[in-house]
């Protein structure tokens, strides 16, 4: 983040500001006490304390992506990872996934250490589909490219996976078994109805029959040569 300037105090960072990102991060370095402030469209959200009915959800599937990653190298999995995603937005997203740059990734790691640009998977934990993560935030994803993006809706017990596709995004649709099949992260299966069910040994079973796929093999062969230039 922007650090505050020497002997000039910064307002206070409240929900519903309207500012520029540039403002945004100064104010956020000032206040080490946040744990968490988004910019979305321009305006700043903080959130209420996590609730378990968040944590659970949130703990699964993070368990489930940074599984993925690790058996996926050129692959990096973050959770609460601040995003500069453009001049409007600076998200921090639940869970995400990204290429690494390396590896042909459009997102990539800053000076300072933060992702700039647009991870290949985020996910977020919403309450409804009335939160922001289905309209405001959607929208900004969508906008900057983000290829695929997950809401695991506490309250409706569903979880909604959208494909980036001529400029919309539509819903990838889970097979009989209640698998979702990731079409940027080969091998990646979600398996919605166990994690909605509490059943992380399930999902984390899923998990690993995708890893040992075919068609994971030959995407980490192609990540592979893509860092080594071939």
């Amino acid at each position: 983040m922007v650090s505050p300037s020497a002997g000039t105090p910064s307002p206070a960072l409240e929900n519903g500001d309207r500012l520029t990102r540039c403002e945004f991060e100064r104010r956020y370095a000032a206040r080490p006490d946040l744990k968490k402030a988004q910019l979305i469209e321009g305006v700043v959200y903080m959130p209420s304390p996590v609730s378990l009915a968040h944590a659970g959800p949130h703990a699964m599937i993070q368990t489930v992506l940074l599984v993925y990653a690790a058996s996926t190298p050129g692959i990096r999995g973050y959770d609460n990872a601040t995003v500069r995603l453009d001049l409007d937005n600076e998200p921090q997203p639940d869970v995400l996934l990204h290429i690494e740059s390396e590896a042909g990734g459009r997102a990539r790691v800053s000076a300072d250490d933060y992702i700039e640009g647009a991870p290949e998977l985020v996910v977020e934990v919403a309450a409804s589909s009335a939160s922001i993560d289905l309209h405001d935030k959607l929208r900004a994803y969508r906008r900057n490219g983000v290829q695929e993006y997950a809401v695991w809706r506490t309250h409706e017990r569903q979880i909604d996976w959208f494909e980036l596709a001529d400029g919309e995004y539509r819903v990838l649709p889970a097979d009989d078994a209640g698998i979702v099949h990731s079409r940027v992260f080969p091998g990646l299966r979600l398996a919605a109805r166990s994690l909605l069910k509490g059943d992380l040994a399930g999902a984390l079973a899923d998990v690993q029959k995708g890893i040992g796929s075919p068609e994971h093999e030959a995407f980490v062969a192609r990540l592979a040569a893509a860092r080594s230039g071939v």
